[in-house]
């Protein structure tokens, strides 16, 4: 019987449908997995080291010196603050970051400690080193499978794989007869394993292809500007930051206060303070603030020099991520989009893992009745 081109066409399909889903089995689970449990990453550090949150005093109502001068006496001569981050929402700690002294940790990025520390009393919580610990690893894992300079575009590559997986997986999906409604139904098949990937796949399809063309935008940044005519990311033209790819490290001592570096930025542009950066080294040394506008909004940045302790405002988003990136950073990772979106997203990251390892076994399953059938033909003759 002579196979008609839609056939064809639907073993094409099949084909390169079941090859992403096993060529790519060991890489699709891993990427998945890692990308649901990000999805929960604040919840899950409080899981994982409570006493960091420990908070007896919720309000802030010190000065940002107490927390940068507690920092620094827990990290002694390990570290130099170069950023301190205010609490945004009550109960959670004042967060300050120091550049470890040395050479650098992998990649050639910096290797950095951090200072939990109670709002009202200045006092330390803990102390980490976070790219040690387990959600750090999770986001490499999900960012570049921990492969070493290619990994990013390696994660982009699988992204574009799991989208037309996704598609194949539509329209194999999409019964042949039109009956749409009837194909809902769980009992499409006598297989469970069947019944199970058909079922999962469907309701995951969208999803799932949102979250691959995302992930697509965020491993090829460059090209992927290009393509939606995106300008790229203006450099700051301040010199809190110059010189190589992560900076030059923090000043040791300064000559304006971080008070006194707050007050003038807060004359500036008031509002709330969200973050301190202290100045680098460099010909210009500058501290960089970022306030809250009392209307909300887009934090203000605002350069202090650190010789003059004069304050002006930075040019919007300088050096920062464009809105399109920024759109696809949220939708991607799940920030500020709501409960049932980042419930989708768990569910998007999980259902890979059970579609690639269905998918497997009824492929296998598959594969051992032909062998069977052609046994049994080859003894009857």
């Amino acid at each position: 019987m002579t196979a008609t081109p839609m056939s064809r066409l639907r073993r094409l399909w099949l084909d390169v449908h079941l090859w992403i889903g096993v060529g790519l089995l060991v890489a699709i689970i891993p990427l998945s997995v890692s990308g649901s449990a990000l999805v929960w990453h604040d919840a899950l550090d409080r899981a994982l080291a409570p006493q960091r949150y420990a908070v007896q005093s919720p309000d802030a109502v010190l000065a940002p010196s107490a927390y940068i001068d507690a920092a620094g006496a827990a990290f002694g001569d390990r570290a130099v603050v170069n950023q301190l981050r205010l609490p945004q929402e009550p109960g959670d700690p004042v967060v300050v970051t120091g550049r470890v002294k040395g050479p650098p940790g992998a990649g050639g990025r910096p290797r950095t400690l951090n200072a939990w520390i109670d709002p009202g009393s200045a006092r330390v919580l803990d102390t980490a080193d976070l790219s040690q610990s387990l959600t750090q690893t999770l986001h490499r894992l999900h960012g570049t499978l921990l492969i070493p300079q290619v990994g990013r575009k390696v994660v982009g590559w699988l992204g574009w794989a799991m989208f037309v997986s996704s598609a194949t997986g539509l329209w194999l999906w999409w019964p042949r007869n039109g009956a749409v409604l009837r194909a809902l139904r769980w009992r499409r098949s006598p297989s469970t394993l069947f019944n199970l990937h058909h079922v999962i796949g469907f309701w995951i399809c969208a999803p799932l292809a949102v979250l691959s063309l995302t992930g697509v935008y965020i491993s090829f940044p460059q090209t992927s500007r290009a393509l939606f005519g995106v300008a790229p990311p203006a450099q700051s033209g301040g010199a809190q930051r110059p010189g190589g790819r992560f900076g030059t490290p923090p000043l040791a001592r300064t000559e304006t206060s971080a008070d006194a570096a707050v007050a003038a930025a807060r004359a500036l542009a008031p509002g709330a303070v969200v973050s301190v950066a202290t100045p680098s080294q460099g010909k210009r040394p500058a501290w960089r603030v970022q306030v809250q506008p009392p209307g909300g909004g887009e934090p203000v940045a605002v350069s202090v020099s650190d010789a003059s302790g004069k304050a002006k405002l930075e040019p919007a988003r300088a050096g920062g991520p464009d809105p399109l990136s920024r759109w696809m950073r949220r939708v991607h990772d799940g920030g500020d989009m709501g409960l049932v979106w980042q419930t989708i997203i768990f569910v998007g990251g999980v259902a890979p893992a059970v579609l690639s390892l269905t998918g497997v076994v009824m492929w296998l399953r598959r594969r051992a009745r032909r062998k069977a059938l052609s046994h049994r033909l080859a003894t009857a003759e």
